[in-house]
This record gives C-alpha cells, sequence and structure tokens, in this order.
C-alpha cells in the first residue's frame, strides 16, 4: 500500500495491515485488535489442560455449547473469506476453527473413555455435518489461496462487510456478510446457554477451565471497544459505522454478559467441587474398605 490516500497515516501500519491509521484512536484500535485475537488464540490452551488434568470434559461442558461455538466459528470463517478481509483474520478463523475441532475431539474421547452413552441422532448429525462444513471449507480455502491472486483490496483490521464511503443501500455482498455476521452471532449467544444450564445442574463448575472463558471475556472487549475506536471513513457517519458493525458487537458485546453469568457460577460453586473420578472413586470405596 502507499499513503496516496492516506497522507497522514503510518507507514507501518499501511505497510502491514493496509489500513490506514490517522490518529491514536485508529492506532488504539489496532493495538486493541491484534490484543484480542491474541486473547482468543491463547484461550482454548487452558481447556486443553484442564481436560488432560481432571478427565472429566464430557461432563463438565455441554456438547451445545461446543456445536455452537464451532457452528459460530465455521460461519465466522465463512463471512471473513466473503468479504474479502484481511489474510490476518482469515488465518486467525482458520485456527478458531481448528481449535473448535481439537475440543470437540477430546470431549468425545472422553465420553468413551468414561463409559458414556452414545449421543443422540441429531448431535450426531449436527457434529457430522459441522465437521464436513469445517473441513470443506478449509480445503476451499486452501485451493483458492494457490491461485493467481487478484488485486487485494484492504480492508479494516477487524472491519464488518460493507465499509464503504458513505451511507448507502446495502449490496448484494454486503446483505449475505451482514446476514452471516447476524447468524454467527446468535450461535455464538445461544452458545453459552447449554454449559450455563450444565453448570447448574451440576452445582460444580469441575472440568471447565475458567481462564478459558476470562480470555474469552478479555478477547471480546478488545474486540468491542477496537470497533468502537475505529474512526469512521471520510463521508461515513457514526451511525452508519455502527450500523454496518451491528452483529460482530451484539456478539462480542452479548456473549460477554453471559460470559459474566458464567463467572459468577465458578465463583457460587467454588466450594465442595467433586474431584477427579479417581478421588470420587476412592471416596466411595472407603465405607466398604471400613
Amino acid at each position: 500500500g502507499n499513503l496516496s490516500d492516506c497522507p497522514n497515516g503510518s507507514r507501518w501500519i499501511m505497510d502491514v495491515f493496509d489500513e490506514c491509521a490517522q490518529d491514536g484512536r485508529d492506532v488504539a484500535s489496532i493495538v486493541l485488535g491484534l490484543g484480542s485475537i491474541g486473547c482468543f488464540i491463547a484461550a482454548a490452551f487452558p481447556q486443553f489442560y484442564q481436560a488432560c488434568r481432571t478427565g472429566i470434559m464430557d461432563q463438565a461442558l455441554s456438547i451445545y455449547f461446543l456445536l455452537g461455538w464451532l457452528g459460530g466459528d465455521l460461519l465466522n470463517l465463512i463471512g471473513s473469506f466473503l468479504a474479502d478481509q484481511l489474510p490476518l483474520q482469515v488465518y486467525t478463523a482458520i485456527y478458531y476453527v481448528l481449535a473448535d475441532l481439537g475440543m470437540l475431539s477430546l470431549y468425545c474421547y472422553y465420553r468413551v473413555k468414561n463409559g458414556g452413552r452414545a449421543f443422540p441422532a441429531p448431535i450426531n448429525a449436527a457434529f457430522v455435518f459441522l465437521s464436513v462444513g469445517s473441513l470443506s471449507s478449509l480445503s476451499l480455502l486452501g485451493s483458492a489461496s494457490t491461485e493467481a491472486p487478484g488485486p487485494f483490496r484492504g480492508r479494516s483490521l477487524l472491519s464488518a462487510p460493507g465499509d464503504e464511503l458513505g451511507p448507502k443501500p446495502f449490496s448484494r455482498t454486503e446483505i449475505i456478510g451482514f446476514t452471516i455476521g447476524s447468524v454467527s452471532s446468535v450461535l455464538y449467544l445461544c452458545s453459552r446457554v447449554p454449559q450455563i444450564c450444565t453448570n447448574y445442574k451440576r452445582k460444580s463448575t469441575s472440568g471447565v477451565s475458567y481462564s478459558l472463558f476470562a480470555l474469552v471475556m478479555l478477547g471480546n472487549s478488545l474486540y468491542g471497544l477496537s470497533v468502537l475506536l475505529k474512526n469512521p471513513e471520510p463521508g461515513q457517519g457514526q451511525g452508519d459505522y455502527i450500523l454496518h458493525h451491528l452483529p460482530w458487537l451484539v456478539g462480542s458485546l452479548g456473549v460477554l454478559a453471559l460470559d459474566v453469568v458464567i463467572s459468577f457460577q465458578f465463583l457460587a460453586y467454588r466450594k465442595g467441587r467433586p474431584g477427579t473420578l479417581e478421588e470420587r472413586d476412592a471416596l466411595l470405596g472407603e465405607p466398604d474398605e471400613s
């Protein structure tokens, strides 16, 4: 990129992100956006460790929570690709999908290991559909990346489809991107409800890593701030800018509110947590041994 359309912008930001950052708000938006991506990337690792340590991942996490999260990330990946987002966004969305598939694989492994019952047919169908859709999307993205690239049209680091100059009707591509973003946000919101119900029924959060939700909360907070801090394009009003980002803002801030509920559950159930399966088996065996 060059600075012909951004005379007062930062050269290194233009070179790295192909984005015009003319003041402190734009720079802060980019820094917060990168911070949110880092939080989302690191969020899955604490849960992987917790699953291996306790061995009760199949009891601690709701399968509907994992499937909803995978569905939201899959639509986020498709929307990022169709909306011609920056490569960094697409690569990060690919990581989200791979991390979700890894978490689902761990869930299925511990369900089989712990002698759990088979999944109902609707869950099996949803798992197969989302897994096939994820692998197909990844393969299509891989084949598309090997084709001769055309002129790259740079967009904001965390922009939603439709960041064109001035208020005007949505184009067909913008409507598709807006719809995909809306459905993705709904899936993100709905995915938290089964996990909240699972924690409430168990009266425990054992086997669930709070670091997972803490990092996601931090990532969503940074994401929302980065979008709100970004200056609208010349000729675009603040209201029109918010409208084009509304599904992503609702998804991030709405999920943040539900994750606060889960945080209160961690506080409420921090006492009397059951241990691992081995610890519970030992406790149950004590009366017989005595």
